[in-house]
């Protein structure tokens, strides 16, 4: 037998076979689970809503908690200093997944309100909504308990007349009640994100059975009154707590079927929601389709026969013997050949894969010169580095003394006094480089040598902040460290993190414009990994952006027009030879930890700021709890 038959009788049984099963199950199978195939998705798609809406809870929650705890809102919303509460939570509206957020004073007055547009962008409500008033505020003004939990309530929006999901809970100032933060998304926000998931329209019903919201037509009064529910179907729906299958209903011509179960947030339910189907899309198509799919394997079917009877009956060996080389090219044996010398189109595929590999080869070959080429290069570069530190040490060492004792022996002439303070300056600022550059090379050479003791963060930080001092004052930076006290001590070499800490906070002040913040705190890890403390250093400066979160930590990087920078290294934009964060991350891989950065991008006239995260291990476990201080 050729190998023409050989090769095309397998196969044409095996599709045979295939049409015969393929016309099988779409004529019986398929066609009558169809419907049941339906509910399974009206039943997925309302458990995926369920969870949407858990997960917008705990967003709005969590939302809600960030705000209650901003430093100074307690005591602005005690005092109902509106201005103050303004300024404090304004800043944090925009980062939210909310639309509406108001803060109630203790006395059940609203001190500030906002709201986000359609184009995203966050206003001041200036008139009274009544949100004091409703049963989202006045359970707390009435308890006056600070560690209430959340309520959570489907109301109207007295501003724009929508409906929203609100989430409230009470400010604790000192373990005392200081006020309210409500929070809110539309139902029509909700609804949208929510059918973009789900795969299915969604629906709302409010607990008088009236249909709040919809994915169908939200601005069509008649689709909200048909597809709305008795107050007894409503009852009987949050009583049943399970999916409750709907009737089949008409919208615009078009048939849907309906699945309703209870939307239960925090364990109470506050409303019932409702996932629909399109009938036409999901059963009427599949069974007009069934011909189709007759016709189409059997067309197949005989397709294969006349495509079958061209293969040829020299394919299987040529394209083993391809398959084999391949597979032994990939291995790395790039000797290997095919060796197939015919001339039709496997010959041609066959020569022109022996020549791809031999160039494979050539360029495999120039990779591996290029990259000793490279690593020689790199080696010279760091040889270089290295001696050139050392030997503009000893003439530093000689200036630097010669320019203390010219600046003792001048303290009676003010200009040559000024003259020797600024050399003196100078040296210390190129001494500072040189051993920038001393510490890259015991880096680059794994010569770093580690005097680990217990060391304490607090302390360290501490350290750190008074040497720059001066420089925070001259540019109105405001520098907070929150309380590290409480994290445990690590075991570290103090000089070399305490260079980490000044090369990231110089960092952070260099690229943070006058009156910014620069903000440290801490937290301690201890998950499946090995313990671990984590610090922040947050600033308020003009970002990095995204792709470049990486590259600032190599050598010699540095961020924007490096001719924009100025001169002084603690200045706005001060220059660098773009060594400290390089040093920073080898410290830190020294120890055994991890440095990063998270930013949302660079931008000087609005300044979003950047965070960067230091993490080192901990040798034994603690017990305690330990969170990151307040921002």
């Amino acid at each position: 037998m050729s190998i023409r038959l050989k090769v095309i009788l397998p196969y044409l049984l095996l599709t045979l076979i295939v049409s015969i099963i393929g016309v099988y199950v779409v004529t019986t199978l398929v066609s009558t689970t169809m419907r049941e195939r339906l509910t399974n998705q009206l039943v997925e798609a309302g458990q995926v809503v369920s969870d949407g809406f858990t997960k917008l809870e705990r967003q709005q929650a969590e939302d809600a908690r960030i705000v209650a705890f901003v430093a100074g809102l307690g005591e602005a919303l005690r005092n109902e200093d509106s201005d103050t509460a303004y300024q404090l939570a304004e800043t944090y509206v925009a980062g939210f997944h909310v639309e509406d957020l108001a803060l109630i004073s203790p006395q059940g007055n609203e001190v500030a309100h906002f709201s986000v547009n359609e184009l995203g962008i966050v206003e001041r409500v200036q008139e009274n909504t009544g949100m004091a008033g409703s049963p989202l505020v006045l359970p707390f003004l009435g308890s006056r308990n600070p560690e209430a939990l959340p309520l959570r309530l489907l109301a109207s929006n007295a501003r724009d007349g929508l409906t929203y999901y609100y989430t409230s809970i009470p400010v604790n100032l000192n373990g005392g009640f200081a006020g309210v933060v409500v929070v809110g998304t539309s139902v029509r926000t909700i609804l949208s994100d929510l059918k973009s998931v789900a795969l299915a329209d969604v629906i709302v019903y409010g607990s008088d059975g009236k249909a709040l919201g919809t994915t169908l037509g939200a601005d069509d009064p008649n689709i909200l009154q048909a597809i709305s529910i008795t107050s007894k179907e409503f009852q009987d729906i949050v009583v049943s707590g399970d999916v409750v299958r709907g009737v089949n209903i008409s919208i615009n011509g078009r048939l849907y079927s309906l699945a309703r179960a209870p939307l239960q947030v925090g364990g109470a339910p506050i409303g019932v929601f409702a996932v629909a189907l399109p009938l036409d899309f999901v059963v009427q198509s599949g069974e007009n389709s069934r011909t189709l799919y007759v016709g189409l394997f059997t067309g197949l079917f005989f397709a294969v026969i006349v495509i079958g009877y061209f293969i040829s009956r020299q394919m299987i060996n040529p394209l083993y013997s391809l398959v084999n080389t391949s597979q032994a090219i990939a291995a790395g044996d790039l000797e290997q050949r095919t060796g197939i010398r015919a001339k039709d189109e496997i010959g041609v595929l066959a020569k022109t894969f022996d020549g791809m590999t031999e160039n494979l080869q050539e360029r495999t070959r120039e990779l591996e010169r290029m990259n000793q080429i490279l690593k020689n290069i790199d080696k010279t570069k760091s040889n270089f580095i290295q001696i050139s530190a050392h030997e503009l040490r000893t003439p530093l060492t000689l200036i630097m003394g010669y320019s203390q004792m010219m600046e003792q022996d001048t303290r009676n002439d003010p200009e040559l006094r000024s003259l020797a303070q600024g050399i003196l300056d100078g040296s210390e600022r190129m001494t500072s480089i040189v051993e920038s550059m001393l510490d890259v090379s015991r880096i680059d050479s794994n010569a770093l040598l580690l005097r680990k003791t217990g060391l304490r963060i607090d302390l360290l930080i501490k350290k750190v902040g008074k040497g720059f001092e001066k420089a925070l004052a001259e540019r109105n930076l405001d520098f907070q460290v929150h309380d590290l006290r409480n994290l445990p001590s690590i075991p570290a070499d103090p000089d070399l993190l305490q260079k980490v800490f000044y090369h990231v906070i110089m960092n952070a002040i260099k690229f943070t414009p006058d009156g910014g913040h620069i903000t440290i705190g801490g937290r301690f890890v201890n998950g499946d990994e090995q313990p671990r403390v984590e610090i922040f250093v947050r600033d308020t400066g003009i970002g990095i952006n995204p792709d470049m979160h990486h590259l600032i930590f190599e050598k010699f990087s540095q961020t924007g027009d490096v001719l924009l920078h100025s001169s002084g290294k603690t200045k706005f934009k001060g220059g660098g030879p773009g060594l400290g964060l390089a040093i920073a991350r080898g410290i830190v891989e020294a120890h055994g930890g991890r440095i990063w950065v998270e930013s949302p991008g660079y931008d000087e006239e609005t300044n979003p700021g950047s965070t960067f995260f230091i993490s080192l291990p901990v040798e034994k476990q603690t017990e305690e709890a330990y969170e990151y201080s307040a921002p």
